[in-house]
């Protein structure tokens, strides 16, 4: 078996090298990442020292760790010492960090060894790693669609089988969105649970780190690992890490589910769903609006896996959180407006590219417009525009406030039930150039973008296929610091999902999209 669990066992016990388990995975790489392009770099060389240093001390009877020989592929906007961070950006084209991020350090200390940096939406701002500078990855379902985004090159990645595990980024769903998408799980863990340190920074209010799968077993695993209190994130949470495996054979007897109803709809005949799921008389139950453009295959799969939780004793109904109709327009103020602070850093002075100029202001100038992509640009300009001013008070002041009123709802909607479900993704995966409108394009993130808003943990989990057999993920949400209980109906899904077909690599055929 090639799950994190079964590698860093089998190579703690000495009957696996991680050197072998190494070779494995780079073979892999290299017949088949030319198709996909999850990978900015593949850092081949290091990862054989560092799995050979794991064999050594297997050797001498020391353990590695928990993930002792695991090949992990890191986001290419974590930072890491000696190999470039470029965040899929000509600004920072082979710029290579003096430190490594927090996560790297841990999950390096663990036993992990980096196989390389992937693929991102340019300054992880996108939701179908279209926006790269480099290139798309694609879907390895289907190499004429998108794998989502930003963190597409990471979701790819792992369920490409390149690796077993990667590290994204999530500020509007780009964990989860590319999870849900590729066909594996993504978690977005409590806004504060795992340090920031060393992630270029996109919107640093919505900024989390979060693990990629292919099952909840070895993301509980991950989550684990990068969990805790950092002294150099002055965000972090200083909170105890508890035992995320241990959650996963729980059960659902007696946990309260709410269905989201703005993301869901009334469900079958005017009910969540028919048979064991509570209707009109569940806990909380409330109508909401519901949100247009949920395709209803994925709909209908969030209602089979409710039918699931309910079928292995869960107590489940429906739930209003009315404030999620707003989060997709409070967030494209916020987020942006973040963004154009963040990025202000790159003018050619300190690091990265530098176009020469006439002048200091002309240099700034020719460095930026060279250095960003388009969307980048259109970011920065409604970041510019949401924080000036004359409109401060009209847009980014009442986005904020619409922020406070989604964290509101959420803890209503907790009060009576302990996780929510939604789907996670509107649809499934897309062709390349199919959302090319800006406003189609942020729509992918109306799901996602809630438990962003309320700083809440919530994952995708794959539960069954929509049109043309692709993937859909069903999105857990849960409270602050609700990890645990998050995962335990996580784990629940996963035994009730039906199978899932693997990704065929080979003799895909069609157009491999724009920009290849």
């Amino acid at each position: 078996m090639n799950t994190a669990r079964a590698i860093a066992a089998d190579v703690r016990a000495g009957t696996r090298r991680a050197t072998d388990v190494l070779e494995d995975f780079l073979g892999r790489i290299e017949a088949h990442d030319g198709d996909v392009h999850a990978f900015n770099a593949v850092t081949a060389e290091r990862a054989r020292a560092t799995a050979a240093a794991i064999d050594a001390a297997v050797d001498e009877g020391r353990d590695p760790g928990p993930l002792a020989g695991v090949p992990v592929a890191f986001k290419d906007n974590l930072c890491t010492r000696g190999v470039a961070t470029t965040c899929s950006s000509r600004m920072l084209e082979g710029w290579q960090p003096p430190y490594d991020a927090t996560v790297v350090r841990t999950m390096t200390a663990a036993g992990a060894v980096m196989i390389g940096k992937t693929n991102l939406d340019e300054f992880a701002m996108g939701s179908s790693t279209e926006h790269s500078a480099f290139g798309p990855t694609r879907n390895p379902y289907d190499l004429a669609r998108v794998p989502g985004g930003s963190s597409g090159g990471s979701a790819a990645a792992v369920a490409a089988g390149f690796a077993p595990l990667a590290l994204g980024s999530d500020t509007g769903g780009s964990i989860r969105q590319p999870a849900s998408l590729c066909g594996i799980v993504g978690i977005k863990p409590t806004y504060g649970r795992v340090s920031r340190y060393g992630l270029v920074a996109f919107a640093s209010s919505f900024d989390q780190i979060g693990p990629f799968a292919t099952d909840v077993a070895d993301a509980a695993l991950a989550l684990g690992v990068i969990s805790g209190h950092d002294p150099a994130d002055s965000t972090s949470i200083p909170a105890a890490v508890p035992d995320f495996g241990a959650a996963l054979e729980r059960g659902v007897e007696g946990l309260r589910v709410g269905v989201v109803s703005e993301l869901t709809g009334s469900g079958r005949d005017g009910a969540v769903t028919g048979g064991p799921i509570l209707g009109d008389a569940a806990p909380g139950d409330a109508a909401g609006e519901l949100l247009d453009g949920i395709d209803a295959d994925v709909t209908e799969r969030v209602l089979e896996a409710a039918d699931a939780l309910a079928q292995a004793g869960a107590t489940v109904g429906r739930v209003s959180v009315p404030a999620v109709t707003y989060g997709l327009t409070a967030y494209y103020l916020i987020a942006p407006a973040e963004a154009s602070s963040n990025l202000a850093r790159y003018d050619g002075t300190r690091y990265g590219l530098r176009v020469e100029g006439a002048d200091v202001t002309e240099m700034n100038r020719m460095t930026r417009r060279a250095g960003f992509g388009d969307e980048v640009k259109a970011r920065i300009m409604l970041g510019t525009f949401a924080l000036s001013a004359g409109y401060y008070d009209a847009y980014y002041g009442k986005a904020q406030r619409v922020r406070m009123l989604t964290r509101r709802d959420f803890d209503a909607a907790y009060a009576d039930f302990d996780v929510l479900l939604s789907p996670t993704s509107p649809c499934v995966a897309f062709r390349f150039g199919e959302r090319a409108d800006p406003m189609t394009m942020y729509r992918c993130d109306t799901c996602t973008i809630p438990s962003n808003l309320s700083g809440d943990p919530a994952m995708s989990v794959p539960f069954g296929t929509g049109a043309e057999g692709l993937p859909v993920g069903v999105q857990v949400m849960a409270p602050a610091l609700g990890e645990e209980t998050m995962l335990t109906v996580a784990a629940a899904l996963e035994r009730a999902a039906p199978p899932l077909p693997k990704p065929p690599l080979a003799g895909v055929t069609g157009s491999t999209g724009a920009g290849t």
